[in-house]
């Protein structure tokens, strides 16, 4: 598309801004199309803004958005903008080492089994309760002595105490196994 003054200082402007979340930008290449020209609608601009940092290149684009708001360059610029003020902050977040990681709940093995409550054995936490309650969809009668099962744990009046017990695939198999 041409360019135009007004438009070149909304791209330096949004630009500059982005400087606030990473302050080694060494490049910052914005490009405008206008492919879509249809006769019954508007133009939808692509926006495509390619930033590098040292050690990355990141890239967004408005591309597969298709939002009518994207007949105005202006919005379609605002939204590519937004979208990289989004990816720096999460580069940094990366390379920070704060990206949050999920790690699988810790596993262990049923030791005791009462009419409403048991006890999980653990490898590094000793032994934990469980009430029937904190059995994840209602399987506490499918438990089994020495049965795998995975938890979440809180410490509790009377020490650790599993907020949420799941069933493993091994204890499922040895209940329905029988």
């Amino acid at each position: 598309m041409e360019s135009s003054p007004a438009l070149e200082a909304r791209i330096r402007e949004k630009a500059e801004k982005l400087e606030q979340y990473h302050d080694r930008i060494t490049s910052c290449r914005v490009v405008i199309e206008a492919p879509h020209r249809h006769s019954r609608k508007g133009k939808l601009y692509l926006i495509t803004v390619d930033v590098t940092i040292p050690g990355a290149e990141l890239v967004v684009n408005t591309e597969k958005r298709n939002h009518h708001s994207h007949e105005d360059v202006y919005v379609a610029l605002r939204d590519a903008f937004n979208a990289m003020t989004r990816r720096l902050e999460e580069h940094a977040r990366e390379t920070r080492g704060q990206v949050k990681t999920h790690e699988s709940p810790p596993l262990g093995t049923v030791i005791r089994l009462f009419q409403n409550h048991g006890f999980i054995a653990t490898t590094d936490r000793g032994e934990i309760y469980f009430h029937r309650n904190s059995v994840v969809d209602g399987k506490f009668d499918d438990l089994e002595e020495g049965g795998q099962v995975r938890f979440a744990a809180t410490e509790g009046e009377k020490g650790l105490q599993a907020t949420t017990v799941h069933l493993t695939a091994r204890q499922n198999t040895s209940a329905a196994g029988g």
